[in-house]
């Protein structure tokens, strides 16, 4: 079939899988491009299939040599609905893995499920006997515990309401908008979604199974961001999980059996999940505008190359003085925030063309789900039955 995108809201309900396959290519080939490293070497990716959890895939087995195993929660096309795209990026890279002689199976299923950790641990005592890294990189909306009840979080403000700009996408207006506090209850349900419990429920079932190194290495990804943005994040009801993430990893590492537990803070990035949150967009779209102008722009297989190469392996730790990693420190350059700044005091809809990069904004977006990929004919038929090589 003809795939084209359909979007809706905040997501794009198609996939193209040779769109998908050319962008997984090109981030293989990004880090084929740069010098190779001594890393981890058995490696568990929970939250594999697009954005900073495909990236650190991909940079685990192309500069380290690295056998994955990942965890994901997509779908296989159906009749004639797409697959999703974590599905296309997943088929793809094992493809170009197993090309190239590197280990590499998924596990498609509820990660937050025991069935699935269960499922998880049997691979690894299987193939790979136990693993030395472990990558946290969930982004779920709701989360079901072992008792059966759903927890869904919200992206809502703390103690009181606030108002600031926004931008509607569609419709290249910018506009105020005002977000309502979240109640306690549905703070706590963020934090059940997006805090730690989970991350720290799968070290310990890994422990349990004897199933990782002594001195292994697991990292989970946050976000700070400038202060325009704090009210709805940094200080909002998904700060207050990214927080119970920060002390869950003290919580891992001071268990003191030698596994060390990092956050990495990234730069502000288009994904499925800062696409939904109110402002964040706008300061996206001039934020990529001020970075690039300034030739300091990155995306996620950038970040993740310079996270494990640089900044985790290679020599000590590179950590603030809270142990944060900082591959947010470009984003938050003097420089950078002053010229966001002045252009978010001035930004109006007549002059997004010249304040914004609304096009970069757009072209990351629709690459999320393999269209925008150079060398693509999306006007031919493509096949959108993909296997995944180790799902059934």
């Amino acid at each position: 079939m003809i795939v084209k995108p359909k979007v809706r809201g905040f997501i794009c309900t198609t996939a193209h899988p040779d769109g998908c396959k050319a962008i997984v290519k090109s981030q293989i080939d990004y880090v084929k491009s740069q010098p190779k490293a001594d890393g981890v070497k058995k490696v568990l990716v929970i939250g594999s299939s697009m954005g900073y959890g495909l990236a650190s895939r991909i940079v685990s087995a192309y500069s380290f040599g690295a056998a994955t195993l990942g965890v994901i929660f997509d779908k296989a096309s159906n009749g004639s609905r797409t697959g999703t795209a974590g599905w296309y990026n997943t088929a793809a890279f094992e493809e170009f893995a197993q090309a190239d002689g590197l280990y590499a199976k998924t596990i498609n299923g509820d990660a937050y499920s025991k069935e699935i950790k269960d499922k998880v641990i049997e691979t690894i005592k299987k193939d790979l006997g136990k693993v030395d890294m472990v990558v946290y990189s969930l982004a779920a909306p709701r989360r079901t515990t072992a008792d059966g009840t759903i927890y869904t979080s919200v992206l809502k403000t703390v103690g009181k309401a606030y108002t600031n700009k926004t931008i509607d996408l569609k419709t290249k207006t910018v506009s105020d908008i005002t977000v309502e506090p979240a109640s306690e209850d549905e703070i706590n349900a963020t934090i059940k979604v997006m805090g730690g419990e989970d991350w720290k429920e799968w070290i310990e079932a890994l422990k349990a199974a004897d199933a990782i190194t002594d001195n292994a290495v697991t990292v989970a990804y946050s976000y700070i961001g400038p202060e325009i943005t704090h009210a709805i994040y940094a200080d909002g009801s998904i700060g207050k999980a990214k927080d119970h993430l920060f002390r869950t990893a003290q919580e891992i590492t001071a268990a003191d059996d030698g596994i060390k537990a990092y956050i990495s803070v990234n730069k502000a990035l288009v994904t499925q999940s800062s696409a939904a949150i109110p402002i964040v967009p706008l300061y996206i779209s001039i934020l990529y505008k001020v970075m690039k102008e300034h030739n300091v722009h990155e995306g996620c297989i950038e970040q993740m190359y310079r996270l494990f190469n640089q900044k985790l392996f290679g020599g000590e730790v590179q950590t603030d003085a809270e142990c944060r990693i900082r591959l947010d420190d470009l984003e938050m350059l003097p420089e950078i925030q002053s010229d966001v700044n002045k252009l978010w005091q001035d930004i109006s809809t007549e002059n997004l063309d010249t304040h914004t990069d609304l096009d970069g904004y757009w072209d990351d977006f629709y690459k999320l789900f393999g269209f925008n990929a150079d060398g693509v004919d999306y006007d031919a038929d493509t096949d959108i039955d993909k296997k995944i090589p180790s799902i059934e």
